[in-house]
């Protein structure tokens, strides 16, 4: 997702010399509503790249005169992002009330204690998609609510594997026939995801652990337990694919862009990305349009496990007004605002009715299968220390699909590394 410039928060000064009670009164009034926690709102988030954003926010302001909700936009790059935010929240400083956080990062931040708690039956909770429920949640407490959901999602040209006759990999054993053996035959590289040592590839390769069974911290955060033969033969997958060749090596580079348009000018046969690439690799200039088609990540036996992805809003610690701030969040998180979350964001609800709506299938027909990934899919690992587990598990894995370690290796060195992470408390 790109991220746009931070727009910096307007204070609004005003000099007002009043006379008698009246004036008493006012001032009275403004103290009694900030005791309240009510009063205006600032909202920050990563870039809006469709701008939908501001026109939801419009219909709050209109709405609630006494608490508008202004909206700061931060840097481009996802940990610009996080690092801005956390800079503010451990300063102390009230600047935001409402933070859009990415759902790996709601564990860190409640930890810390630099987002409150927020109350369960505030919000309709069950009628959201189970699975996106507990990346708002730490150690028994609802510290954030999901607004953006997001699961992994296997694309493949539908024309070569007809052409072929096959169908869709259901299994990595496949999946890996298919991109070593029919690729080449229509000059197709095989299999490509996000593979550069950032958090893209924290998720893909976090997913192949998931998809073979394995986990890597347990008990929020405070239990090792990435050293196990599921973790071995998830790392196994895809180190093999590079050095078999079915996964370019130039994958080691891709992000999510580069990754979707690779497939989008017809160099790959299989694809594991997000849904946005669903409308975009229809697109006018994709050379792929109208020839592809995308179903759920396969695993070693069968439908594997995507890792959840979107983000949550939590209320800051810090905020002045947390009445306001937990209103503002009902209403983002509300049927009506999430529908618009879907047709003018399009970015995937929270909501699971809006996944089976006919209108809203028939406009983006993915919606079923992205539904049935949600439903499969688990969080990253929870920890205090999330941005450290990432960046030594992205390392790590990052040296094996490189081929300078094999996954035995990698596994060992990466539960010593975990390990010393989590003990730090």
């Amino acid at each position: 997702m790109r991220w746009a410039r931070a727009a910096g928060r307007g204070l609004l000064v005003g000099a007002l010399v009043l006379v008698g009670y009246a004036g008493v009164d006012a001032r009275a009034g403004e103290r009694t509503t900030a005791a309240e926690g009510r009063g205006p709102l600032t909202l920050v988030t990563g870039g809006d790249l469709t701008g939908y954003l501001r026109g939801v926010l419009g219909d709050w302001n209109r709405g609630h005169p006494s608490e508008k909700a202004t909206l700061v936009e931060l840097p481009e790059a996802a940990d610009e992002v996080r690092a801005q935010m956390a800079t503010a929240l451990r300063s102390g400083s009230d600047r935001f009330d409402v933070l859009n956080i990415d759902v790996a990062w709601t564990s860190e931040f409640a930890a810390a204690g630099w987002i409150a708690p927020v109350e369960r039956d505030r919000f309709c909770l069950d009628r959201f998609l189970p699975p996106v429920v507990d990346t708002a949640t730490f150690r028994g407490r609802l510290y954030a609510v999901p607004y953006v959901t997001n699961a992994g999602l296997l694309y493949y040209r539908k024309d070569v594997l007809d052409k072929a006759g096959e169908r869709a990999p259901r299994t990595w054993a496949e999946l890996e026939r298919m991109a070593r053996d029919v690729a080449p035959e229509y000059g197709l590289d095989g299999y490509a995801g996000q593979f550069l040592p950032y958090e893209g590839l924290t998720v893909n390769a976090a997913e192949a652990v998931r998809s073979a069974g394995g986990t890597i911290l347990g008990d929020e955060g405070a239990r090792v337990t990435v050293d196990s033969p599921a973790t071995r033969e998830g790392l196994s997958f895809l180190t093999r694919g590079v050095r078999e060749g079915w996964i370019p090596k130039e994958a080691l580079t891709y992000k999510e862009e580069e990754s979707r348009r690779a497939f989008q000018d017809g160099h790959l046969l299989f694809l594991r990305n997000w849904p946005y690439v669903y409308s975009l690799a229809n697109g006018k200039q994709s050379k792929v349009a109208g020839k592809f088609d995308a179903v759920p990540l396969p695993g070693p036996r069968g439908p594997g496990s995507s890792v959840l992805g979107g983000s949550n809003l939590a209320v800051s610690a810090h905020s002045r007004h947390p009445r306001s701030a937990a209103d503002l969040i009902a209403y983002l998180t509300s049927e009506r605002v999430q529908r618009k979350v879907l047709t003018q964001g399009s970015l995937p609800p929270v909501w699971a009715g809006l996944y089976s709506d006919p209108a809203l299938v028939r406009r983006f027909p993915y919606l079923p299968t992205l539904r049935q990934s949600v439903l499969t899919a688990k969080p990253r690992p929870k920890s205090p220390r999330y941005d450290q587990v990432s960046l030594a598990f992205q390392a790590v894995v990052h040296d094996a699909l490189a081929q300078r370690q094999t996954p035995r290796e990698a596994v060992a060195r990466l539960r010593r590394e975990l390990e010393a992470i989590v003990s730090r408390g």
